[in-house]
């Protein structure tokens, strides 16, 4: 059976997790909370769509302008 979104989320509080959003950004950060609509709040976040990697710090990113998550695999 697969696991479903929430839990996965769950399990990846505190890591690293990179998005890739509707505007053609990806970015990377600390996964530290999210709601059930995948309002997502990243700490320590960088915008790396570009060759230069800008710091972005503490952000709450709209569930709605993610496109895919990718979570490391421990």
């Amino acid at each position: 059976m697969p696991i479903e979104i929430p839990t996965l989320l769950n399990n990846s509080k505190n890591k690293i997790i990179q998005l890739r959003l509707q505007n053609n950004k990806t970015i990377r950060g600390i996964l530290q909370d999210f709601d059930l609509h995948q309002n997502i709040v990243l700490d320590n976040v960088e915008d790396i769509s570009d060759v230069e990697v800008i710091k972005l710090g503490k952000i709450l990113l709209r569930g709605n302008t993610i496109i895919s998550i990718s979570i490391p695999e421990d």
